[in-house]
């Protein structure tokens, strides 16, 4: 019986939490771009988010966070190996209320695309370069009114193997508009949850490598700072998986 309970109880919980969820998105309008995020829904987003990591026994263990500026936007641009990145991301940083430029089809996830909305995260048209600079210069725009910190992966989509993509470098302009630090991250092991979930463990690794100050980022080429980041990202990570 006790087996029993233990095996129930977290898709239970996760099915509670998620039933409410439902409740509070319906009335968010799903094909509108918010400008203004909701401190309510937020609220619900790293609620929910904790919850799931709980339950999910995910453990996440961070260095570096300490470097991060505190009390002004800042671009935060790492590595893309899983779904769960921006999800660990946005919660370890939940005071700077990162907004994420995503994938349209992340907006049509049910409840929580809604939720996302509601808390300015942003769709990005990989295949129209008119319409992705609405975007970067959206995301700009936040960071200048002092409202969110944006969150960026510059490989544009996740990397199956581990092995750093090539980057999609015009997503620094955001830093370059906005006269912002850029954060770089490092994660690792988001790659093990879906397999290891619900009976193991996943310790997952979310490193601060540097903080970019905006003086050194302004005039320079898009691909002279993503060239910079890439290389930073590649020795770390490099380093990392012969230890």
């Amino acid at each position: 019986m006790i087996v029993l309970y233990i095996l129930l109880f977290p898709p239970l919980a996760l099915l509670a939490v998620f039933f409410l969820l439902f409740l509070f998105s319906l009335p968010i309008n799903p094909h509108r771009e918010y400008e203004k995020e909701s401190a309510f829904y937020r609220f619900l987003l790293n609620f929910s988010t904790a919850v799931a990591l709980k339950l999910a026994l995910i453990h996440v263990h961070c260095e570096g966070t300490e470097k991060v500026p505190q009390g002004r936007p800042v671009l935060f641009a790492g590595n893309h190996r899983s779904r769960f990145d921006p999800i660990i991301t946005w919660y370890v940083f939940r005071a700077h209320k990162p907004a994420f430029i995503s994938k349209a089809s992340n907006f049509k996830v049910p409840v929580f695309g809604r939720i996302i909305r509601k808390c300015c995260f942003m769709a990005i048209d990989r295949e129209n370069p008119r319409n992705a600079i609405k975007t970067v210069n959206k995301a700009a725009e936040l960071m200048i009114r002092g409202q969110n910190s944006v969150g960026v992966y510059p490989e544009g989509t996740r990397s199956r193997t581990g092995v750093l993509l090539p980057f999609h470098d015009g997503v620094f302009r955001i830093a370059q508009k906005a006269s912002s630090d850029t954060v770089v991250l490092a994660v690792r092991g988001t790659e093990k949850i879906s397999k290891n979930y619900p009976f193991h463990v996943t310790h997952v690794y979310l490193d601060v490598l540097a903080v970019i100050p905006a003086e050194e980022i302004k005039g320079k080429r898009t691909g002279q700072i993503g060239g910079y980041v890439r290389d930073m990202l590649e020795r770390y990570l490099d380093e990392k998986e012969k230890t």
